[in-house]
């Protein structure tokens, strides 16, 4: 009995706990790893792409004819992607390779899906170049040293530009790479226009003061991908740090700081596809999934206290202690909910009720042997456990495969269909045998509730 109080002690303190975290209370900043300092704000559940909306796209290594793709490209690739989309503030975003040569990325509430397309396949080559006595002018097509195929790229793609045209068969001489910038960040100047202000490597600044300081009063095109963003007058000499200026808006500057502080793409990157789901069919599948869950969560509690009575009421309250255990996990990992992992939620939630049937019948079978009932409930659990511990094991393994399945291949939904299933099962068997035992020790504690719990089992 002590160890049985001891045991309900904790459970009641991690339930509280657990409530706390699932009920849309303000929380502390570390618990909600919020970025508004001191502004304390509600856990909220991570929904997926399939229930918030937002957008799906499917890029593919884009390689001129007769070039290879080399060994981890598309691996390095899909880094400097992640960390794009992660910049642009897309929450939960989910970006995995698929196959040999493709990357998906699922962007979660994506307002503006083309600008954050361009963003995260942009190939993000940002020269210097010296526009030797040119006028180049912003929004110019430009061939450089660095990369002399752009206006060529450029007209294919997109047909003639007049701004492309003046200076089409010039090669211009790229003074420096963007590999010398140590940090971009977008922000507004004392006019409240935007700027991209930079800071530059070690290497990087003595390199960059040697030629500002050579070339006072000239100017220097500043250019990405081949396209001019800006050609300013050199003012003075610059070593650690300068601004690019430019007729910018927000998002353009914010995308552009992003494409320079992460790098080039290893690989260029064209679209295969794009799937866009609206916020509202989001909202009715979770609101038809709630519908759905709690008429089935209804359904269990109330076929448990039919079936067995007191013990079922019981396992009702173990079983609605482990809902908040799982809903308290998704919030603080956080774990994305899909609707696959809604219906990996549920099926787990089946699976926990499975494992207080078999130890009440179990223990139905101790007490018609002839057993008191504080040692049935012992023998009982004890001999119900091992079928319990080896039917979810089977269960976990099934889901460690889909798991990596759904890495692997870049199937998010299986993954997290997988992924709820088997927290579900892993948390079923500790309030199985935490919780279900806990209260039944507690009720066969009093020598007056003995003969009416057996009742209760055994079912006369």
């Amino acid at each position: 009995m002590r160890n049985a109080k001891i045991s309900l002690a904790l459970i009641v303190v991690l339930a509280a706990l657990a409530l706390y975290i699932v009920l849309p209370v303000p929380h502390p900043q570390w618990l909600v790893r919020s970025e508004n300092a001191g502004q304390p704000t509600p856990l909220e559940l991570k929904l997926g792409l399939d229930l918030q909306g937002g957008t799906q796209v499917m890029l593919e290594a884009d390689l001129p004819e007769g070039r290879d793709l080399q060994t981890g490209a598309m691996e390095t690739a899909k880094l400097i992607v992640e960390r794009r989309v992660n910049s642009l503030g897309v929450s939960e975003a989910v970006v995995q390779n698929q196959g040999e040569n493709r990357i998906t990325a699922e962007l979660p509430g994506v307002n503006n899906p083309d600008q954050a397309i361009e963003t995260i396949r942009s190939t993000g080559q940002l020269e210097f170049v010296d526009p030797q006595g040119q006028a180049l002018q912003q929004g110019m097509i430009i061939n450089t040293t660095n990369k002399p195929s752009a206006v060529q790229d450029y007209l294919t793609s997109a047909g003639s530009d007049p701004l492309a045209t003046p200076y089409g068969e010039t090669l211009f001489e790229t003074v420096m790479t963007g590999d010398v910038l140590r940090t971009a960040i977008a922000r507004q100047d004392q006019f409240n226009m935007w700027e991209i202000g930079f800071e530059l490597t070690g290497s990087g600044s003595e390199q960059f003061f040697n030629y500002t300081s050579a070339n006072i009063g000239q100017q220097m095109a500043i250019v990405l991908d081949g396209v001019v963003l800006s050609a300013p007058t050199i003012q003075a000499a610059i070593r650690d740090q300068g601004v690019i200026t430019g007729q910018f808006g927000e998002q353009e500057a914010n995308s552009l700081a992003i494409q320079m502080r992460y790098g080039a793409l290893p690989v260029p990157l064209k679209v295969m596809d794009v799937r866009s789901i609206s916020a509202t069919l989001g909202q009715d599948s979770v609101r038809s999934s709630l519908i759905a869950g709690l008429i089935g969560m209804g359904a269990v509690l109330l076929f448990m206290i039919l079936m067995y009575r007191l013990p079922g009421l019981l396992a009702d309250v173990a079983l609605i202690f482990y809902v908040l255990l799982n809903l308290a996990i998704y919030k603080l990992v956080p774990v994305t909910l899909t609707l696959a992992g809604i219906a990996g939620f549920l099926l787990s939630v089946g699976m926990a009720v499975d494992a207080n049937i078999l130890i009440f019948e179990r223990l139905r079978e101790e007490l018609r042997s002839g057993r008191s009932p504080r040692l049935a409930v012992e023998a009982g659990f004890s001999r119900a456990w091992p079928a319990i511990f080896d039917s979810n094991l089977t269960t976990l393994i099934s889901c460690a495969v889909l798991y990596v399945f759904g890495n692997q291949f870049g199937a998010s939904i299986v993954k997290g269909y997988a992924l709820t299933l088997g927290l579900g099962v892993l948390l079923s068997m500790l309030t199985a045998y935490l919780a279900t035992l806990t209260f039944m020790r507690i009720l066969l504690g009093s020598r007056s509730q003995r003969s009416e719990a057996a009742r209760a089992i055994v079912g006369y």
